[in-house]
């Protein structure tokens, strides 16, 4: 009695567990599932398109900083940086780069959400998203490095302002001379 007992049990357990196995597009992510969303994304021209309009804005700097101090820099300081800047990003590798982000996708995205990325950005809609991205980031960070540069401008003189208080404070041999700038 107790083995039919205890068979029954086990036929019942096995058959829960059988019945509660995942759903195929709930299973985790494979390699190659993230490597077709990848390919489809077209990932590798994508990183380097965005890189090329990254740089832009760095010229952008490189140029603003020149006018700013021409009279201190060499003559083809511009130039050196604007390549130094371009032949870094040629050198990134964009491949190693790829293959670290396959963990990532995969911790984050199941076999299902791949499958339904690759049918969205197959559409002529995610192909249009694709084409324009690059464009739209290089756009938007135009736009933002005017404030970029305003607050990198307000942190960096409230940081030569505390700079200043504390060297007056040593400088005093009282510390609670010279207060810290609390702004």
């Amino acid at each position: 009695m107790k083995l039919k007992l205890l068979a029954a049990v086990l036929f019942l357990s096995t058959g829960w567990t059988c019945g509660a196995q995942q759903n195929p597009a709930d299973a985790p992510a494979t390699k190659e599932d993230v490597h077709r969303y990848l390919q489809i994304m077209h990932s590798r021209e994508m990183m380097a398109k965005m890189a090329d309009a990254m740089s832009k804005p760095m010229h952008q700097m490189v140029h603003d900083q020149y006018l700013k101090d021409k009279e201190k820099l060499p003559s083809d300081f511009e130039a050196r940086m604007n390549k130094m800047t371009d032949d870094m990003f040629k050198a990134l590798p964009w491949d190693d780069m790829l293959d670290a982000m396959v963990p990532v996708y995969q911790k984050h995205f199941t076999k299902g959400d791949v499958d339904a990325l690759v049918a969205f950005y197959s559409t002529p809609t995610g192909q249009k998203l694709i084409k324009e991205l690059p464009e739209i980031t290089a756009e938007a960070m135009q736009n933002m490095m005017p404030l970029l540069r305003k607050s990198m401008d307000t942190m960096n003189q409230r940081l030569q302002k505390e700079i200043a208080a504390m060297e007056q404070r040593q400088d005093g041999k009282n510390p609670k001379t010279a207060p810290l700038i609390n702004n």
